[in-house]
């Protein structure tokens, strides 16, 4: 057996640059310490608390009966992709055929596979920031140079035109943004995706990633989709999947809609590394489109109280900086003003810092904010239920009132 440091040394460059993902180690913190017997509230989880409505689960027992349990076409099975083809001229008013769609094992892979399928070395790729704590590896796994575009709090964190006009450069070859956003809840609205494209417009190398997984959580109406614009349509990739809207996180079903000679690239990209996702989720998927998304918007009016009692509880707790977010199940408060405070000795650093207080102190996991491109904030989620998120906010003023 190699000694570790011997091993450390002949793993490869691009996985030694390679961060963890933050909101994957907290959960595994918390988990820890619950696991040592303390009640560990976890506000960390990107992950709706509602089961998959039944109906879904009885179509994948359904589809184990009928045999479905062999290998599946890498793009996905012909009536899935259609049935999200119906999906996207039903909600979104989009013209696709099924050979515009590919069916990964989750969204994350469907924005891997165009990362990978559209960026060179030392491409550059502007994320919209604050962002999902992915974007950033996926772009670096590609060997791109990532990009962050700070959206201002005072804006609901939203990059606007002028910004991206100014940070295009002659090696922008992708443009990614998440709507709702993950993690701040911000939503483009058509007039903001209107003039973003009218920058793109002249820029006709560049590719949008429009990442809409959290499309059905959105506060404030009818969803936007930068696709819907004629002139840049052919250069927008759309991802999208079940996790979120459906409930369907373990299931491991996302998709993304594209230029047919995209999504053909894409599909070679993923032939030669999953090749095509779970027969069986595949065939729940199809039958969780065919039951419309009335189950998806029972669950949105959840998390709308839940964000409206998340906000209340927050603004007793001093130094909370807040917005209103329009979607997704977020809050993304600006907590610098704990910065330089001290308790049993211990210096307040960063929000990495803080967060790791308030797990151990308050028994409370949330996201630290650097993961996301914004070292002054952390990720609240409010997928859980309302007693947990005030007893969870309780316990965290606690703690805080011992910062001095």
């Amino acid at each position: 057996m190699h000694e570790l440091e011997e091993v450390k040394a002949i793993l490869s460059d691009r996985i030694s640059a390679l961060s963890e993902s933050q909101t994957i180690a907290m959960a595994k913190r918390a988990r820890e310490l619950a696991a040592q017997g303390y009640d560990v509230i976890n506000l960390s989880f990107g992950e709706p608390d509602f089961q998959t409505p039944q109906y879904i689960k009885d179509a994948a027992k359904k589809a184990i009966d009928d045999g479905f349990t062999f290998y599946t076409p890498v793009a996905g099975y012909p009536e899935l992709r259609q049935e999200i083809a119906n999906k996207f001229k039903r909600d979104n008013n989009l013209d696709y055929k099924p050979e515009n769609i590919v069916v990964s094992t989750g969204a994350k892979q469907s924005i891997a596979n165009a990362v990978l399928c559209l960026t060179n070395p030392g491409d550059e790729v502007i994320i919209f920031s604050p962002y999902w704590v992915s974007y950033e590896e996926i772009v670096k796994l590609a060997e791109g140079v990532p990009v962050p575009l700070v959206g201002r709090m005072e804006n609901d964190y939203k990059v606007t035109a002028e910004q991206l006009e100014k940070a295009i450069t002659s090696d922008t070859k992708v443009v990614m943004y998440s709507s709702p956003c993950n993690p701040t809840g911000a939503v483009f609205t058509e007039e903001e995706l209107m003039a973003i494209a009218k920058v793109l417009e002249k820029h006709p190398q560049i590719i949008v990633i429009a990442d809409e997984i959290y499309e059905y959580i959105n506060f404030e109406g009818k969803h936007a989709s930068m696709a819907n614009i004629d002139f840049i349509r052919d250069r927008v990739i759309t991802v999208n999947g079940f996790s979120k809207g459906y409930a369907m996180t373990g299931w491991r079903v996302g998709y993304l809609a594209a230029h047919k000679d995209i999504a053909a690239a894409c599909d070679k990209m993923q032939s030669q590394i999953t090749s095509g996702t779970c027969s069986i989720a595949q065939k729940a998927a199809t039958t969780a489109l065919q039951g419309g998304n009335a189950a998806s918007l029972e669950m949105t009016e959840a998390y709308r109280r839940r964000r409206n009692l998340l906000l209340d509880l927050m603004q007793d707790i001093p130094g909370f900086k807040t917005y209103v977010p329009a979607g997704a199940f977020y809050i993304f408060p600006d907590v610098s003003a704990y910065f330089g405070k001290s308790h049993e000795g211990k210096t307040i650093e960063s929000a990495l810092d803080l967060s790791m207080f308030l797990l151990t102190d308050a028994h409370v996991a949330v996201v630290s904010g650097e993961a996301f491109g914004a070292p002054q904030c952390m990720r609240f989620s409010y997928a859980t239920s309302d007693e947990k998120l005030t007893e969870a906010l309780s316990r965290i003023k606690k703690s805080l009132a011992k910062l001095q």
